[in-house]
């Protein structure tokens, strides 16, 4: 210990000696573990640690495949969930959520609350222990049940004040009583991302429920002794048994569900919750191992220097009895000092940064809340400072442990011209820099190439920030008559469009980018079917009148919708372009064909064709459109049908300004005071969402390059700068025999582009295969885009010529007879 404590203190002295080295040394170091240590921590929080629930690695996600409909991942559908439940062998529960959102009454202003559907076994699979009350019984989710809802701890604590004696109270929700039977406790979260406040039980109906109707997530426990493979066989035994224990639903026919080749994909849980969040994060850990590398090279050419200056001291060190061991502890003990202090400075810069990175990351990023400064993290920061440490401190100590005595004498003063072979290591760091900065670089600009694409594609809608939303629903409970809660709904509309400003105002089940998803087959009646083929999927939406020229979505041919259409109950559709080309080859040919979703429905006439929209974001190819009127009969097994809840698009100047949002909230008040208004944003709001994940990604590779090109340029410049002061006498010598000083210039701007020239050549090699990697990341770019390499490849020049100009410049600047007298 005694001997440690000595050595520290030697090491102290000589950075004591050497401030500016020591300084650059741990602040490079803590730059790259730091923004290391940064991304490993949203990476550890989202990908790696455990979800928070008891024996996680039990909990699966029950989900299905349906090739002949082209569907990889479909959803579970309630006859699956009875049969599972009931007949299941490897499960030890299983349940179904869904998202919901209700309003709450009676407290105050009315609330649009979110909420999650949830079967009886979820929160006992899950294992969280309610804080307050109990589970749902089985009994409160069958229909004839009592209706009961559990609180979520923000939730609680906001309307009753973290009060403990809530059980057993009631709240309204859509109109309803439903007794508090208990609170979850803190941190608890659902699966989604979403902030929920309530949960609410399923209720299913089991001799009401047909087969399909694949819209609610499905989550299982798997017995201790089950696997994936075992789940997987047993749900694919279960599937014939559902088929035979419910009917089609009406209109459909039994071969229709056969024919769509139904799988089984039952899969870790934590794959539903992660997503493809995991694609990004594992690209932008790669990127910042790479500034990580860059650091490390820049921090071994500033050890070679300095192990250079030293070369004297070790070779008389060896002379007096010092050996190699010995030489190499001491190197590589500096080189150890100096990676934990830039870890320890590099902490700090990693929590600062994950603030930021939190706060800005997109809302697509599942566990957010899960991401922080953990020992997972600090295990790994040390274990990268350790790996950091060796893999600078290496070269010098491979470099110089083996000098002699006499090789450290004949070494001379500093300003004796040096050979190509002390350059050698050096150089080597240089180009390894340079050509990591260039795949860091074109990462960075392929994600800026494949944002402006996107940016330049047409969503199918103007002027998005002129266009406000909000979502309101008027429950049975409200208006029991379907047509009379369609009338409410444009008699708020004309409340709104009678507002100053308004230039035009409609109602749709969604608005685009808003991420509602309703997709089913469609017939058309000139079409020939063979007995039980499925038609393709279409994405349906219903819509009153005015929507089109809301948006200012282009009408290609025939008409829009009229009020009469809707309370006449027409059957009348409009599609959009890409459709009406697929079934019709012209927008024109498809006005007056007919088409319906099953075989009890009636024959709905095309009266219009509009343009296509991206619906899902313009990275997503735009989707078939089918639009429906808010008001119908006989639609997919309903008498009347009629749409509750609708977004209202509003067009003016005014459009996200709290003013007007107050205004309209208003408008729609003065009809009825009771229904909550949710989802108060703006288009634009929504086009921006959609590209949330593109920018932040851009963001952070861009961040990854400027460092890189930051560090690589100054591992160049100290280079260049170091080759200039031990070549002061030559230079000296060359202009006192006559060479001109841009020459001499010259010289060494040559030498650091050749350097860069080279590091450029392996970097784009590199790049080249590294970036096939972010193909799923990239829109109308090709991975090998040759604009995006020669702007890289310009701009490292560029540095290049700058880093090596100010040196070579000062090297110019040299006094031939100061130079030789120093001698």
């Amino acid at each position: 210990m005694d001997k440690l404590l000595s050595q520290f203190r030697q090491v102290m002295r000589r950075f004591r000696r050497a401030p500016a080295f020591t300084l650059i040394a741990v602040i490079t170091v803590a730059a790259g573990v730091g923004a290391t240590t940064a991304v490993f921590s949203i990476l550890e929080g989202v990908m790696l640690k455990p979800l928070p629930y008891p024996h996680s690695e039990q909990l699966v996600g029950v989900w299905h495949t349906a090739p002949a409909l082209n569907i990889p991942e479909l959803n579970m559908g309630p006859s699956n969930y009875f049969i599972y439940r009931e007949q299941g062998k490897t499960f030890e529960d299983i349940g179904l959520y869904d998202g919901d959102s209700v309003s709450v009454t009676g407290m105050g202003q009315p609330e649009q609350v979110s909420a999650e559907d949830v079967t009886d076994g979820i929160l006992p699979i899950l294992g969280v222990q309610p804080l307050l009350g109990r589970y749902f019984s089985k009994e409160e989710d069958t229909p004839s049940g009592p209706k009961t809802t559990i609180l979520m701890y923000s939730y609680w604590k906001r309307k009753f004040g973290g009060d403990p004696a809530v059980v057993g109270k009631t709240i309204t929700t859509d109109g309803a009583l439903r007794q508090i039977v208990g609170v979850m406790p803190p941190g608890f979260q659902f699966m989604d991302d979403r902030e929920v406040q309530l949960l609410i039980p399923f209720q299913k109906d089991r001799a009401k429920t047909y087969l399909g109707n694949f819209s609610y997530q499905g989550l299982a426990r798997l017995k201790p002794d089950a696997t994936l493979g075992d789940a997987n066989r047993d749900v694919a035994r279960m599937l014939p048994i559902v088929y035979r224990s419910f009917p089609p639903p009406p209109g459909f026919s039994l071969q229709l569900f056969l024919s769509a080749n139904i799988g089984t994909d039952v899969h870790p849980l934590k794959q539903d919750v992660v997503q493809d969040s995991g694609k990004i994060l594992w690209i932008l850990m790669g990127s910042i191992a790479l500034v990580l590398l860059i650091a490390c090279a820049n921090v071994a050419n500033l050890l070679l220097v300095r192990a250079e200056g030293r070369s004297q001291e070790l070779a008389i060190r060896s002379a007096l009895g010092a050996g190699r061991k010995q030489i190499a502890a001491d190197l590589l003990f500096e080189s150890l000092l100096i990676g934990l202090s830039g870890s320890v400075l590099g902490l700090g810069i990693a929590y600062g940064a994950l603030r930021v990175l939190v706060a800005v990351a997109p809302t697509g990023i599942p566990r957010i809340n899960e991401i922080g400064i953990d020992l997972p993290v600090l295990l790994f920061t040390l274990v990268i400072s350790l790996l950091a440490s060796l893999l600078f401190g290496a070269i010098p100590v491979l470099k110089y442990t083996g000098v002699t005595l006499g090789a450290g004498l004949r070494e001379g003063g500093r300003t004796l011209s040096q050979s190509r072979e002390r350059h050698r290591a050096r150089n080597a760091l240089v180009v390894l820099q340079v050509a990591l900065a260039s795949v860091l670089l074109i990462c960075s600009g392929l994600m800026m190439r494949t944002f402006r694409a996107l940016m330049n594609v047409n969503p199918g809608y103007s002027a998005p920030g002129s266009v406000q939303t909000m979502k309101l629903s008027i429950p049975e409970s409200e208006v029991k008559d379907p047509e009379a809660a369609i009338r409410m709904f444009q008699a708020m509309e004309d409340r709104i469009s009678a507002l100053p400003g308004v230039s035009s105002v409609s109602l749709a089940n969604s608005v685009p980018m808003d991420d509602q998803h309703w997709q089913d087959p469609i017939f058309a009646q000139d079409k020939q079917y063979r007995d039980g083929e499925i038609p393709p999927l279409r994405r349906f939406n219903f819509a009153a009148p005015g929507l089109f020229q809301t948006l200012q979505q282009p009408m290609i041919a025939g008409r829009d919708f009229a009020w009469t259409d809707i309370y006449q109950k027409l059957p009348v559709a409009i599609v959009s372009e890409n459709f009406a080309k697929e079934y019709w080859q012209t927008p024109q040919d498809a006005v007056g064909k007919e088409i319906r979703t099953s075989t009890n429905d009636q024959w709905r006439q095309i009266v219009g064709v509009v343009g296509n929209v991206y619906s899902d974001g313009t990275s997503v190819k735009a989707s078939s459109m089918v639009y429906w009127p808010v008001l119908m009969n006989n639609f997919e097994g309903d008498q009347v049908s009629a749409r509750r809840t609708l977004v209202f698009a509003i067009r003016s100047p005014q459009a996200g300004s709290q003013n007007f949002v107050s205004e309209v909230e208003q408008a729609i008040w003065s009809v009825d005071g009771n229904l909550p208004i949710r989802n108060v944003r703006t288009l634009n709001d929504l086009f921006v969402k959609s590209m949330a994940r593109t920018s932040f990604t851009l963001t952070m590779l861009a961040i990854a390059g400027g460092m890189a090109l930051l560090l690589g340029g100054i591992g160049l410049y100290g280079v260049i700068a170091y080759s200039v002061s031990q070549r002061t006498r030559e230079i000296g010598i060359r202009i006192a025999v006559g060479a001109q000083r841009n020459v001499v210039t010259g010289m060494f701007v040559r030498q650091g582009l050749a350097l860069v020239a080279i590091g450029v050549a392996v970097g784009l090699t590199a790049a080249a295969a590294a970036t096939r990697l972010m193909t799923s990341l990239l829109f109308g770019v090709n991975p090998v885009d040759p604009a995006t390499y020669a702007a890289v490849c310009v701009g490292l020049v560029g540095t290049a010529a700058l880093a090596s100009y100010i040196p070579s410049r000062r090297a110019a600047m040299v006094d031939p007879i100061e130079a030789l007298r120093t001698e």
